[in-house]
């Protein structure tokens, strides 16, 4: 072996030797030889985090009940952690993370239909909607205008529609239905409904219900009483034939012809979770409407038929809009 190479191969023994003692390439090795840092705990671990957090978000639901001012008010759900869900949403990354939970809601134990027949003045204080009411047995030419501030800001309402102006403008009627929006029974001829036997509250509402279905091909399951007149029979036979009594809690007062301006401050002032909006088919509302829209929204409360409004899915301000729509009238 010549020189050139016996001088080479010490030279190898010489910088193997200096890099195992150097106390960087030990600790560099040492890092090598121990186990990778996981980003969370084991999955059984990851499990009962979610499982020890569940608790911190769930909300209880809240029953129907029939309220000493309010009457019958509508349940509302409440919200659990869906647990195996939220852990497959969290398994790939291995950690806890409450952005992604996986909620399902929680009904109530009582609901409205297992309550006695009462009226309904508001839907429940905890959800975040409103619902306008606009009764209709005059001011046909205000209509259209209406139903195209509604169909810009995509808002459906529900019309309460008398049965005699029905029959006597049933391409209006036929409009508004088409348009999506709720129809609810106003009575045939617009009489003060406490002051009738019984027999005639029937036919009033019967009649309606007929006519209504026969033009629209919608089934009616709301009753609003004329100005607001009821007694309990009226409540009791409107709940015979399905339906429900629906009042109101803020009123716009638009007969009485305010500007617009004074409209809006009427119902923003007595604003509430659950509101129903009573209005009717005038200049002063139509000119009002698309203010009114926007200011109930700046209030991030969200508008609707009353029969979504009286529906006790909750209203997750992250999830889906379909509460919005509420097309709610049976076609068949």
């Amino acid at each position: 072996m010549n020189f050139k190479v016996l001088t080479g191969i010490a030279v190898c023994i010489a910088l193997a030797i200096l890099s195992v003692s150097n106390p960087m390439t030990a600790q560099y090795v040492e890092t090598l030889k121990e186990p990778a840092v996981a980003v969370d705990s084991k999955p059984g671990d990851l499990m009962e985090k979610i499982k020890s957090e569940a608790e911190k978000y769930e909300i209880p639901p809240i029953d129907a009940k029939n309220d000493p001012v309010w009457k019958g008010t509508p349940g509302y759900n409440g919200l659990k952690v869906n647990i195996k869900s939220s852990y497959e949403k969290m398994k790939e990354e291995g950690k806890f993370d409450s952005e992604r939970l996986v909620f399902e809601q929680v009904p109530p134990k009582m609901h409205l239909s297992g309550l006695p027949p009462l009226p309904i003045y508001r839907g429940n204080p905890e959800k975040p909607m409103a619902s306008f009411i606009i009764n209709v047995a005059w001011g046909n030419e205000y209509i259209p205008d209406m139903l195209a501030a509604l169909k810009k800001h995509q808002i459906y309402a529900t019309f309460f529609l008398e049965g005699r102006w029905v029959k006597q403008n049933p391409e209006l009627a036929k409009m508004i239905a088409e348009s999506g929006h709720e129809i609810g029974n106003h009575s045939f001829s617009h009489p003060q409904m406490e002051t009738l036997t019984p027999q005639k509250i029937r036919e009033e509402m019967s009649k309606t219900n007929e006519i209504i279905e026969a033009t629209t091909g919608r089934r009616v399951s709301l009753f609003g009483p004329p100005s607001g007149g009821f007694n309990d029979e009226v409540v009791k036979i409107a709940d015979e034939l399905k339906m429900k009594t629906i009042l109101w809690s803020v009123d716009t007062i638009d007969w009485q012809k305010p500007s617009p301006s004074v409209i809006v401050e009427r119902v923003t002032s007595k604003l509430h979770n659950g509101a129903l909006i009573l209005m009717h088919p005038t200049a002063s509302t139509s000119s009002a409407l698309p203010a009114l829209i926007m200011a109930i929204k700046q209030e991030e409360i969200r508008i609707g038929t009353v029969s979504s409004l009286l529906k006790e899915e909750r209203i997750i301000k992250t999830g889906n809009n379909s509460l919005l729509k509420g097309k709610s009238n049976n076609k068949n």
